[in-house]
């Protein structure tokens, strides 16, 4: 799994609209710590993933430890330190592992978090966390006030962009909050732009999804949206 979501309490009724027991998953790899991707996690919440195992990027997992302190809106806010139980599993930028026979490369994309990273999955799949937001004409550098550093951010899209181009298949990226993408040109149409909401409206009202309102969340909508798997050159 890709990362854990809130410590929230509707997150099993969801995850059984898809067939999915919490409690089966073994492995969670994690984009970053910001508590909408780990807050299952924590010591407070449900533990609906006690026993899985937990892989996060080296620099990241500074945060974990408490060695550096996640900073919010330009770096006047600090939030509270995440703390969980899981064993975990350090990564370094440009790994590759092998989990069963899930194959998963570990991209270091710095900004967001200082440790942020992404992961393609078997050469196909793009799970980019909160690097990339789309917007309705394309994707931009995710939400100002809530990375460490923009500028870095930017550069980091860059350099992804870059990696992604000299890959010979398609590659399906697929973000932390506003859905995904097969179209590289789409997903980096803006990406030296930074997305600013309270100064613009980025969000695609035709999207089949909304990131942080679930008022018309529903399992028939869940099960509408699934992304297939490509099988060799088939979909299924």
């Amino acid at each position: 799994m890709i990362d854990a979501g809130y410590n929230y309490t509707r997150l099993k009724e969801k995850m059984g609209w898809l067939d999915m027991d919490p409690a089966s998953i073994r492995h969670i790899l994690i984009t970053h710590q910001d508590t909408d991707h780990v807050g299952a996690l924590e010591r407070d919440s449900d533990l609906l993933f006690q026993d899985a195992a937990v892989y996060i990027g080296e620099i990241e997992n500074r945060y974990l430890t408490g060695e550096v302190r996640r900073k919010v809106f330009h770096g006047l806010y600090k939030l509270p330190l995440v703390r969980t139980d899981n064993r975990r599993t350090l990564l370094k930028d440009g790994e590759v592992l092998q989990i069963g026979d899930i194959r998963i490369e570990c991209i270091l994309v710095p900004g967001h978090t200082w440790g942020h990273m992404v992961y393609l999955i078997d050469d196909t799949y793009l799970f980019t966390g909160d690097t990339i937001w789309f917007g309705a004409d394309g994707g931009y550098s995710f939400i100002s006030t809530l990375a460490e550093d923009n500028k870095l951010a930017v550069q980091s899209l860059e350099k992804l962009e870059k990696n992604l181009r000299t890959r010979k298949h398609p590659i399906r990226i697929i973000t932390g909050h506003t859905g995904w993408t097969d179209d590289l040109n789409f997903a980096f149409k803006h990406r030296t732009e930074i997305c600013r909401p309270f100064t613009k409206k980025y969000t695609d009202p035709s999207a089949p999804y909304d990131g942080y309102i679930e008022d018309d969340d529903t399992e028939e909508s869940a099960r509408s949206i699934l992304l297939r798997k490509v099988i060799g050159s088939t979909l299924s």
